[in-house]
C-alpha cells in the first residue's frame, strides 16, 4: 500500500510521529493510573482521620454527652441494621458501640464496646477502620497502662470477670487513653445491657452533598430511618475530607484537558513537518491526477498508523513507570496501584483517532496548495 511505503521511504519522520505518540499516549495513561491511585490515597488518608460522625439517641441531654463523652441513653443494637438497609445512604463504617464510665481500680476509667464488624449501606464492602476486639480479650488504653503498671498479656479482673489484655495502647492524647475496649456482647453481657448500646459511630461517604457540609443532608436521611436518633458531626474531620476530596477532582479536571492540548499540538507539528516534507510529493500528485481524497487518505492511512503503534507501546511504557514508581509516591495503598487494562482498549481507539485529529489541519494545508505553483518555487 502506497502509505506503507512512504512510510518506509521516510522512517525517521514516521518514528518520530510514533515517539510524539508514544509519548502522549503514556502520559494520559500514567496519568489516570496516578489519579486513581492518588484518589485511593486521598481516600485511605482521610478515611483514616477517624469517624466523623456519632448516631445517638434523640433524647440524650447534649450537655451531659459533651461532659462525659457519650451518651446515657440507650438504643436498641438493631438501629444499625435499618441504616444498613436504607439505600442511597451517605453514611459509611457504621460500628455499633456501647460506652459506660466506672471506676476500677480507684480510677475512673471508660468501658468501650465494640460491635466486631463493620457494617455498609446496601451491603457494600470496605476495610475496617478500627480493631475487632476477641471475646475473652480487651484492650487497654495509654494512660491507663502507664498508671496502673498493665501489660501485655496480662489477666485483669473487670466487674467480676477476666479478661486477657491483647494489647495496650499508644497514647492519642484523649479519652482513649483511659478507656477499656471490649468485644461489644461482652460488655453488654457484663453490664446487662443485652441488645442495647448509646453509640453508633459512622463516616460520611465522601459522595455527598454540594457544599463541604453535609450534615443538613445526613439529618434529613436519619430522620427518615430512624427518627428518634440524631447524627453529630465532628465538622473539622468531615470538611477536610469533603475539601480535599473536591481539590484532587478539581484539579485533575483542569490538568487533562491542558495535556491532551499539549499532546495534539506536539502530535500535529510531525504531522506538519510530514506535509512540509512532501510538498513536491504532493504538487507532483495532484499534478499527474491523484484527487484530493486519494491524497487525504495517505495522511490519514498513516495518522491511524502512528496512533494505533503509539496506543500499543505507550499504554505499556506508562504501565511500567507507574508500578515501578507509584508504590513510592503513594505509600500508604502502594498495593493499589495497578494496570488499567481497560486503558488500553480506549487507547486503541481513541489514540488513532486523536492522531487523525491532530494531522487534520496539515492534510487541509496539504490539500489547499496549488500543484503549479509548487513545482514552480522547486
Amino acid at each position: 500500500m502506497l502509505f506503507l511505503k512512504e512510510i518506509k521511504y521516510r522512517k525517521t519522520n514516521f518514528l518520530l510521529g510514533v515517539v510524539g505518540m508514544v509519548a502522549a499516549v503514556a502520559i494520559v495513561v500514567l496519568f489516570f493510573m496516578m489519579t486513581a491511585a492518588s484518589q485511593n490515597e486521598t481516600r485511605r488518608l482521610t478515611r483514616d482521620m477517624g469517624f466523623n460522625l456519632k448516631i445517638i439517641p434523640d433524647n440524650t441531654n447534649m450537655n451531659d454527652f459533651w461532659v462525659a463523652g457519650y451518651s446515657n441513653q440507650t438504643m436498641p443494637e438493631e438501629y444499625v441494621d435499618k441504616l444498613v438497609d436504607a439505600n442511597s445512604f451517605y453514611y459509611a463504617h457504621l460500628t455499633a458501640t456501647l460506652h459506660k464510665k466506672i471506676e476500677w481500680r480507684n480510677t475512673d476509667v471508660i468501658l468501650t464496646g465494640i460491635a466486631p464488624d463493620e457494617l455498609e449501606v446496601a451491603g457494600r464492602k470496605k476495610s475496617k477502620m478500627i480493631f475487632a476486639v476477641v471475646p475473652g480479650n480487651i484492650y487497654v488504653g495509654y494512660e491507663l497502662a502507664k498508671k496502673l503498671g498493665i501489660n501485655d498479656g496480662e489477666k485483669v479482673d473487670v466487674l467480676g470477670t477476666y479478661f486477657t489484655v491483647k494489647r495496650t495502647l499508644a497514647e492519642t492524647g484523649s479519652e482513649d487513653d483511659i478507656r477499656i475496649y471490649f468485644d461489644l456482647s461482652e460488655l453488654q453481657l457484663l453490664l446487662k445491657m443485652e441488645g442495647r448500646i448509646n453509640e453508633i459511630m459512622a463516616l460520611n461517604c465522601l459522595c455527598t452533598a454540594e457544599g463541604d457540609d453535609p450534615l443538613e443532608e445526613l439529618r434529613i436521611q436519619l430522620g427518615e430511618v430512624l427518627p428518634d436518633s440524631k447524627v453529630i458531626m465532628n465538622r473539622t474531620i468531615a470538611v477536610a475530607r469533603e475539601r480535599q476530596r473536591k481539590m484532587m477532582d478539581n484539579y485533575f479536571a483542569v490538568l487533562l484537558p491542558l495535556i491532551l492540548i499539549a499532546c495534539m499540538l506536539w502530535v500535529g507539528t510531525f504531522s506538519m513537518i510530514n506535509v512540509l516534507q512532501r510538498r513536491v510529493e504532493i504538487g507532483t500528485f495532484r499534478a499527474t491526477g491523484f484527487g484530493s481524497f486519494k491524497i487525504a487518505g495517505l495522511f490519514f492511512a498513516r495518522a491511524l498508523l502512528t496512533g494505533l503503534v503509539g496506543a500499543v507501546l505507550g499504554f505499556f511504557l506508562a504501565t511500567c513507570l507507574g508500578m515501578e514508581y507509584g508504590p513510592e509516591i503513594f505509600k500508604v495503598t502502594a498495593k493499589s496501584v495497578s494496570p488499567i487494562y481497560s486503558l488500553l482498549y480506549k487507547a486503541l481507539v481513541m489514540a488513532p483517532i486523536f492522531a487523525a485529529l491532530a494531522a487534520f489541519i496539515p492534510i487541509v494545508f496539504a490539500l489547499k496548495q496549488e500543484p503549479a505553483e509548487v513545482l514552480k518555487q522547486e
